[in-house]
């Protein structure tokens, strides 16, 4: 794999896709963002290398709109604006990152043979945790009257 960090932008795949966010015009880049998740989340039995590396760059791209998500500013990232997700773009982005680190997957495949496997499992987790947040609990009153 041409990678050379655990960033999400970080090989070959994520940047040529963030290239390809930058060159859409900026009413395709939504489009374009809900086809990866969408390819990831859809996958048959097994989901191939590029298309886990565009759904987590998606995600990432997701994330970075929500509240708690980290900016994406890394070299290799988009330069232009993303447009602010729809609600459902979350948790499709959800559902494709827990299908990139499902057992059946090229892109987990590879990390757990890499020596870096395990923070790049924690940087797919601190995503997903951005993208799906805790429920608010209905058994405790906001405030008393």
């Amino acid at each position: 794999m041409g990678t050379w960090d655990i960033g999400h932008f970080d090989n070959d795949t994520a940047a040529d896709f963030a290239d390809g966010l930058d060159e859409a015009a900026p009413g395709e880049r939504a489009g374009l963002l809900l086809a990866a998740l969408r390819r990831a989340a859809g996958a048959g039995e097994y989901l191939e290398y590029d298309e886990g590396v565009e759904a987590v760059a998606a995600a990432a791209l997701v994330a970075a709109q929500c509240p708690g998500g980290a900016p994406v500013d890394g070299a290799y990232g988009p330069r232009e604006a993303i447009p602010a997700p729809a609600a459902e773009l979350r948790a499709l982005a959800v559902e494709s990152l827990d299908r990139v680190v499902a057992q059946e997957s090229e892109l987990a495949e590879l990390w757990d043979e890499a020596a870096d496997g395990v923070a790049w499992r924690r940087a797919v987790r601190a995503l997903r945790d951005v993208l799906e947040p805790v429920p608010p609990t209905t058994d405790v009153p906001l405030f008393e009257l």
